[in-house]
């Protein structure tokens, strides 16, 4: 399948990211194909696009008549075999391997032959997904950055079996998303988790031990090293269960302690204290 042939985009998983995603191919002209498991994340997603879409139009990124176009292209829906309409399809869902191949097989299933099947996997092998396919060829990953409609970066990851033709059009179709891509290899957490858990999660050790406050690691980071933002207000925007789950998956992949999770992020998600989407974390909200 050509570039040109993409025309209809099927997003799984109307979340955070699905539905960042879903926004921003319905805002390059996109006809977006919106599927979860129930209406009510549908529902919720739609309504996160609609304000996402209200913030653009009081930057002037858009006018405010755009927004009921674009909310216009993107068809929420809950049945699978909807997804046969799309010419591109790219997964969504928790970072959980289970509940990721079995939603993979249920989609490859239901996908035209020539489908390319983009993983926005933020740390689980693409090459291991692929292998649960029919198309590991067509299969890549497409790592987006949250929050999807304003971060540029996205991570372009090949599998083993990825072919060229799959990479090239995956690029290109970033580059008419207004995005950046970045050619990637397949491995643990690819680059950007890879390189930022490890951070996050000494971050969070020096809170255990008691070197210093949240407020204090979280400062020195952005004055000495000029980040946006500290590596414990960023753990609190990405969730602490996820960053859990792939400090898991680095551990595993590598098979290293290095990697190991922080007991007192474990000891958060264990009380259920997230970050930002449950109101409390390393800060309250």
């Amino acid at each position: 399948m050509s570039i040109y042939a993409i025309k209809t985009v099927a997003v799984l998983g109307a979340g955070t990211m699905g539905n960042g995603i879903a926004h921003v191919f319905a805002r390059a002209g996109y006809s977006v194909i919106l599927r979860d498991v129930e209406t009510r994340f549908l529902d919720r997603g739609l309504e996160t696009i609609g304000k996402n879409l209200d913030r653009e139009v009081k930057k002037e990124s858009i006018s405010a008549a755009d927004k009921p176009v674009i909310l216009a292209r993107i068809q929420p829906t809950t049945d699978v075999s909807v997804l046969a309409a799309a010419d591109f399809a790219v997964e969504a869902v928790p970072e959980q391997l289970d509940l990721k191949v079995r939603l993979l097989k249920d989609v490859d299933a239901v996908l035209k032959p020539g489908v390319i099947l983009a993983s926005n996997t933020s740390s689980i092998s693409i090459t291991q997904l692929a292998a649960q396919t029919s198309r590991p060829e067509k299969f890549i990953g497409m790592h987006f950055m949250n929050p999807v409609p304003v971060m540029a970066l996205v991570e372009v990851i090949r599998g083993l079996a990825t072919s060229d033709d799959t990479f090239e059009i995956t690029k290109i179709l970033c580059e008419r998303l207004e995005k950046k891509p970045v050619a990637v290899n397949d491995a643990p957490g690819f680059v950007s988790n890879r390189v930022l858990m490890p951070l996050i999660n000494e971050a969070a050790f020096a809170v255990m031990e008691g070197v210093a406050t949240p407020e204090a690691v979280d400062a020195v980071m952005k004055m000495g090293m000029n980040h946006p933002m500290g590596p414990l207000q960023l753990a609190d925007f990405i969730g602490l269960d996820v960053c859990v789950n792939i400090l898991e998956v680095l551990q595993t992949g590598f098979g290293d302690p290095k990697y190991r999770a922080c007991p007192l992020l474990r000891k958060y998600v264990a009380a259920g204290w997230l970050g930002r989407k449950s109101g409390r974390g390393f800060y309250k909200y």
